[in-house]
C-alpha cells in the first residue's frame, strides 16, 4: 500500500492538565480505558499519523502517537521518531527513510511455494473464543523478572538432530509459556488446533537485507501450531521447540511466498478462534528517544487488540519484561494462577 502525499501535514494537538504525571501510575500495566484518553481519535477517515502532546502540572510531558499500522510497523515507527528526534535537536537524521515499497510487492506471476497456515482460509470465519461483545475483556500485565526468565530457559533446552541442545531465547520461552497458559485458561477443546502467530521483522531476512530504513510494514508472521491436547499435555520444551522452529522458518523464501499467497487469496492473518498473536516491543528503541527534554521513563500502547499478546520492557531503568493481554475475568484469574504455577515449578531447575 502506498500513500499519496497531499501536503496537509500531521495534526498536532496540545493540551495541559492540572494533574501530576504520577496519577497515570505504572503505564506498563495496560489500562486502555485510561491510556486511550491520552491519544486523539479522529472521526471518519482512518488516521495516518496524529500527535497529541499533554503537559502536566509537575513539568512532565506525555507524547501520544496515533499511527496507521497497515502502513508502518514498529521498526518503521521508531525510525520515524528517531528522525523527528534528530530534527528537533538540530541534528542530521540518523536514519534516512527508504520509501520504495515495491521491494515487497508480489512476484509476477505470484508463486506460492510454501504452506501458509498463518492466514485464515478466505471462506473460514471462526467464532471468537474470547468475544469482547458478549464477554468484556479484562486487560492484565504480568511482570517477568530476569531470574525467572533464566530458570525458564534452563527448563526448556531444545534438543537438536545431532544430539546436542540449544538454549532458547527469552522471547521463545515467554511465548511458549503464555501460549500454553492462555490455551488452558480458555478451556479450548483438546482436539482443536491452536496457533501462536509471531510478528517477525522481515527486513534482515532478505539477502541482501532490505535497507534498515525501509519505511513500511515489513512484518511477516511465523506460525507455531498443534492440537490443544499436544500443547497442554507435553513437556514445556515441546511448545518452546515448535515456537523456535516456526520463527526459524521465516526466511526470504517464506516471506516472498506469503506475499504472493495474500495477493492471490486476499486473506487476513488468522488471529481468531483458538489462535493468538504475539508481538515483541522490548527490543524497539523507544527508550533512546530524546527530543531535548530527556528520555522517556515509560512507553506503552494505549490499547492492545483482541487476541494480541504484547511483550515489552517495563521501564527505562528496568530489565524486567511485561506481558500484556486481554481475557475474560474468569480466564484472567485462571491465567494468572497458571503462570505463577509454572514459574514456581521452573524455579527448581
Amino acid at each position: 500500500m502506498a500513500v499519496r502525499c497531499t501536503g496537509e501535514g500531521v495534526p498536532f494537538v496540545e493540551a495541559t492538565s492540572e494533574d501530576d504525571i504520577a496519577v497515570l501510575g505504572d503505564i506498563s500495566s495496560i489500562n486502555p480505558t485510561m491510556l486511550r484518553k491520552l491519544v486523539k481519535h479522529s472521526d471518519g477517515a482512518s488516521t495516518i499519523l496524529e500527535v497529541p502532546l499533554l503537559t502536566v502540572q509537575c513539568g512532565g510531558i506525555v507524547v501520544g502517537i496515533v499511527m496507521n499500522h497497515v502502513l508502518v510497523d514498529g521498526k518503521a515507527l521508531t525510525d520515524f521518531i528517531a528522525c523527528w528526534n534528530d530534527l528537533a535537536r538540530a541534528k542530521p537524521p540518523s536514519v534516512l527513510p527508504f520509501l520504495d515499497r515495491s521491494v515487497l510487492r508480489s512476484r509476477q506471476p505470484p508463486r506460492v511455494d510454501l504452506p501458509h497456515h498463518e492466514y485464515a482460509p478466505r471462506d473460514q470465519r471462526l467464532g471468537l473464543v474470547v468475544n469482547p461483545q458478549t464477554k468484556p475483556l479484562v486487560y492484565r500485565s504480568f511482570c517477568f523478572k530476569p531470574h525467572a526468565l533464566i530458570q525458564l530457559k534452563k527448563a526448556a533446552r531444545i534438543a537438536t538432530q545431532n544430539g546436542s541442545s540449544v538454549v532458547p531465547t527469552t522471547f521463545e520461552v515467554i511465548s511458549a509459556l503464555v501460549w500454553i497458559s492462555r490455551t488452558k485458561a480458555l478451556g479450548i477443546s483438546p482436539h482443536e488446533t491452536t496457533k501462536l502467530l509471531t510478528a517477525v521483522d522481515g527486513r534482515p531476512k532478505f539477502d541482501p537485507p532490505l535497507p534498515s530504513g525501509y519505511f513500511g510494514n515489513g512484518i511477516a508472521w511465523s506460525c507455531a501450531e498443534c492440537s490443544t491436547g499436544e500443547l497442554t499435555s507435553n513437556p514445556f520444551s515441546f511448545a518452546v521447540r515448535i515456537v523456535h522452529e516456526a520463527l526459524a522458518s521465516v526466511t526470504e523464501s517464506y516471506i516472498r511466498s506469503a506475499i504472493d499467497y495474500v495477493e492471490l487469496n486476499k486473506v487476513l492473518v488468522d488471529c481468531e478462534g483458538s489462535a493468538c498473536c504475539i508481538s515483541k516491543w522490548s527490543q524497539l528503541p523507544f527508550y533512546k528517544i530524546d527530543f531535548g527534554f530527556g528520555r522517556p521513563f515509560q512507553v506503552a500502547p494505549a490499547t492492545v487488540p483482541d487476541n494480541l499478546i504484547l511483550v515489552a520492557s517495563r521501564s527505562r531503568e528496568s530489565d524486567e519484561l511485561v506481558v500484556s493481554l486481554g481475557l475474560t475475568c474468569d480466564a484472567t484469574d485462571d491465567f494468572s494462577k497458571l503462570i505463577q504455577h509454572e514459574l514456581t515449578l521452573k524455579s527448581k531447575f
